[in-house]
């Protein structure tokens, strides 16, 4: 069933919450004072991200892009390299340390002493091996077992875990513990899978930066006869006798419509607070230490090293995305709140990226919705979690996708579209 498609947005720019701005509008949205000074560069060269997430080589959006088509007006440059931190108590000392991914490299890592090597080495024969439908492969490990049982069986230490669980299998939080073994095992196959594209790191980040991502949809949509509205008021909604919206109100009139799909922002009687994320946006002239002088990276803090309850997440891009003038990095430093002071909680991970040349610190309501979609119509998204990828997001779209759809079985959606012939 075709539909037509009316996108309006309150802002002058595409994405929302996950746009990218240049450096003065960036200078504005943080209400910083006077103008950018002049040893940041030029401003018109900064495309800078509000919410920093990488894509997985192999992840979901990866295959919606593909699905879609629009990978077509965008270009993507692989992320050079993926790193954990260590806090050592007997030398008081922090070490970054690549994330080993596979045998050899966790022989070499300077993570784990010469017993956690055998074992974390052990574990990964495991994980590629398993087989979800091949018992013989389960090894007492059953896919329902909680991944703690994991830890359990290879005596996988604190150190050990916290790459298993965080760095490999990204987990914001201790509780992928009671997750089903399966999951963990899964996720950590992602980043395996990820990772064989190009050696690396698992990850992508598109040229321009992330808000090339929806301008790309919008080219895509304007192709199929969909209509932007950028830099237009939303200021309400109408309905009809059933209590289902029919309507947008803007400043010149009343958009008539059907469904209405948005973003918490848009809907704060039909949301609900679950949580705030502390960022950090920080522009250096350096890259990060101990990266191996990478022009983009991801350091996971896992919290145990920290002694938080959440982890923190380090995301450095940089002038090779052509998000920064010659010689310029972003770093974007981000994380769960557990206090009410933002600086406090990315604390740890702002000390790692020092010195910079300026910082804007910014803190994020996380917003669930609470209406009923299938009586209103209103369709509301969930707030950017802290995660550094875009598997949680997708995820979410899939949920907006099958409540306005109806349907059930959407794999399609990560299976890329057969290219029609030029003669057909």
């Amino acid at each position: 069933m075709e539909k037509k498609v009316l996108h309006i947005d309150r802002n002058d720019y595409y994405g929302g919450d996950c746009a990218s701005l240049n450096l003065d509008q960036a200078w504005t949205f943080f209400k910083e004072e006077g103008k950018p000074p002049e040893k940041l560069g030029t401003a018109r060269q900064y495309n800078i991200d509000l919410i920093p997430k990488f894509l997985m080589a192999s992840g979901k959006l990866v295959k919606i892009l593909l699905h879609t088509d629009v990978t077509r007006y965008l270009e993507f440059k692989s992320v050079e390299g993926s790193y954990v931190m260590k806090f050592s108590s007997s030398s008081k000392s922090i070490k970054i340390n690549k994330v080993p991914a596979t045998e050899a490299e966790a022989v070499a890592s300077d993570l784990m002493g010469m017993f956690e090597k055998k074992r974390f080495r052990d574990f990964l024969m495991f994980v590629k091996d398993y087989d979800v439908k091949n018992p013989k492969t389960h090894s007492s490990i059953s896919p329902e077992s909680p991944s703690s049982k994991l830890v359990e069986k290879f005596t996988l230490g604190t150190a050990v875990s916290d790459i298993v669980g965080h760095a490999l299998a990204l987990y914001r939080d201790e509780t992928w513990l009671n997750e089903p073994a399966t999951n963990t095992i899964e996720r950590i196959m992602l980043y395996f899978d990820s990772l064989s594209h190009y050696g690396k790191s698992p990850y992508l980040y598109p040229i321009y930066g992330l808000g090339d991502l929806p301008q790309a949809f919008a080219r895509l949509s304007a192709v199929y006869g969909g209509t932007y509205m950028l830099n237009k008021p939303v200021l309400g909604f109408t309905y009809d006798e059933s209590g289902r919206v029919n309507g947008v109100k803007s400043d010149d009139g009343i958009a008539r419509c059907k469904t209405v799909i948005g973003d918490p922002s848009y809907f704060p009687d039909k949301t609900k607070q679950v949580g705030k994320v502390a960022r950090c946006i920080a522009i250096l002239d350096h890259p990060l230490e101990h990266t191996n002088n990478s022009e983009s990276c991801q350091i996971i803090l896992p919290l145990n090293q920290i002694k938080r309850k959440s982890d923190i997440y380090i995301s450095c891009v940089s002038f090779a995305h052509n998000v920064a003038p010659k010689g310029k990095y972003i770093v974007i430093v981000s994380t769960t709140m557990e206090s009410d002071d933002p600086r406090k909680d990315l604390e740890p991970g702002v000390q790692l990226i020092e010195p910079s040349l300026h910082k804007f610190y910014s803190v994020s309501p996380l917003y669930e919705p609470v209406n009923n979609c299938k009586v209103e119509g209103i369709h509301i998204s969930k707030s950017y979690d802290a995660t550094s990828h875009f598997e949680s997001v997708c995820d979410d779209v899939v949920r907006l996708y099958q409540e306005i759809t109806g349907e059930e079985d959407v794999s399609y959606i990560y299976v890329p579209k057969k290219k029609e012939t030029e003669d057909k």
